[in-house]
């Protein structure tokens, strides 16, 4: 009886242990179904822009850390002139170096307009791992590839200013007179996402 159950709970130990593995190995996502889905008319320039910088698809923290040590990837603070940046479950506090003077660019310009108001920045770039974890919790999450996955993308609150999330029109309409004007110079492409009450921002390489 003993020689049975040891026959059986081997393979059993092996069974568990190999999927756990699995688990670690393979990725949350499919590459191949994820490259298939096509952006969007009003997408596709926020994907174009962020091919331009010269950063590879951002698949895993590997790929992150790559562009970190190659000094590619700047941190981004959690405060700035005009600007804060929400704990991020679902993304990294890092970008090109154009995307971060471009955000810290525009919290200067909406702290001037504002007399000193802040924004608050909810997402920054975000890996194919990030994507797919936060899809399990937001369904609304792109299936497909996002241009925060390029390190040039981040997104404004509308309904969090001066650190209180509460439904401000007056500040709504300060900080898209601002984006306006970086969309106008051509450094910016913006686009007002309902579902999230955000601005997604993807800074262009000019």
């Amino acid at each position: 009886m003993r020689k049975l159950l040891c026959v059986v709970f081997v393979p059993f130990i092996y069974n568990l242990h190999y999927s756990q593995t699995a688990k670690k190995a393979f990725p949350c996502y499919d590459l191949t179904s994820v490259l298939k889905v096509e952006p969007t008319a009003l997408y596709r320039p926020h994907i174009d822009a962020s091919k331009s910088f010269g950063v590879q698809l951002l698949k895993d923290s590997k790929t992150v850390q790559k562009y970190i040590n190659n000094g590619k990837f700047h941190k981004i603070k959690k405060t700035g002139k005009g600007y804060r940046v929400l704990k991020l479950d679902y993304s990294r506090a890092y970008m090109v170096s154009k995307a971060k003077a471009t955000l810290e660019k525009i919290g200067a310009r909406f702290s001037k307009d504002t007399k000193g108001g802040t924004f608050t920045v909810s997402s920054i770039t975000r890996t194919l791992e990030d994507q797919c974890r936060l899809r399990k919790v937001n369904s609304n999450a792109s299936l497909g590839i996002s241009s925060h996955n390029y390190g040039n993308s981040f997104d404004i609150s509308y309904i969090r200013f001066n650190n209180v999330l509460k439904y401000n029109p007056k500040m709504e309409a300060a900080l898209e007179k601002v984006l306006k004007y970086y969309v106008n110079a051509g450094r910016i492409y913006y686009i007002k996402e309902k579902q999230q009450s955000c601005y997604h921002i993807t800074v262009r390489n000019y």
